[in-house]
């Protein structure tokens, strides 16, 4: 891939979304299309995406009971991703399952641990350790089960990458010098995170928020 970048397409109308990806296009290297953009246009949302030509990741966070994920995997065949999330808390049965139920080409990964989260947030879920620890046990699961790669912020990438020479890992809560980090947590700019490591390089608001958003996604384009 010559760009890294996907465009976290997360607007609630279809017609300003294609009209930023428009914009944009020339600058990045696919869209990310996530709970809200699904929900809110469903399959004929992404066929529309899909028609301005650039490579999907479907990020819907899969995580439930092996046999329905599968199915689920299987549905989405039509949109004929290019890459797909699931939760790696949802097991190695679930991981596996999902794998083999992906279609050729397509490649699954799996979400370690949210970027708006961090170690207080694991300890009152009753998880014990770091961030750290949690991204790396997740992740050995997911190497284990078949999976192309992982989610993971760009502050573990650097140290998955060692362990998984091989994999493909998506670091989103990017953002560059100088920009308001928002609800995000465990940040780093998109620079760092591919120098890390990283395969794709999921950037949203950065761009999508901007004044100018074409400017905003060449000039990421230029540092990497």
């Amino acid at each position: 891939m010559t760009n890294p970048v996907f465009l976290a397409l997360d607007i609630p109308q279809i017609e300003p979304a294609k009209a930023l990806l428009e914009k944009v296009k020339a600058h990045i290297g696919g869209v990310k299309l996530g709970l809200e953009f699904f929900c809110a246009h469903g399959s004929h949302g992404m066929h529309e995406i899909a028609h301005m030509g650039l490579p999907i990741f479907l990020d819907l966070k899969f995580h439930d009971i092996p046999n329905t994920v599968a199915g689920a995997m299987q549905a989405i065949h039509v949109y004929e991703p290019a890459i797909v999330t699931v939760h790696a808390s949802g097991g190695l049965a679930m991981m596996e399952d999902a794998k083999a139920a992906a279609a050729e080409g397509c490649k699954v990964v799996a979400v370690t641990m949210l970027t708006s989260l961090d170690e207080s947030d694991l300890a009152r879920a009753g998880v014990g350790g770091t961030p750290h620890d949690h991204v790396m046990r997740l992740a050995d699961l997911a190497q284990e089960a078949g999976l192309d790669g992982i989610v993971c912020s760009g502050q573990e990438v650097g140290e998955v990458h060692k362990r998984w020479k091989d994999g493909y890992f998506v670091v989103p809560g990017l953002r560059p010098s100088g920009n308001t980090v928002g609800d995000q947590k465990r940040v780093v700019t998109p620079r760092k995170a591919r120098d890390d490591g990283a395969s794709v390089l999921v950037i949203g608001r950065p761009i999508s928020r901007a004044d100018d958003p074409q400017a905003a996604a060449r000039a990421i384009e230029a540092t990497l």
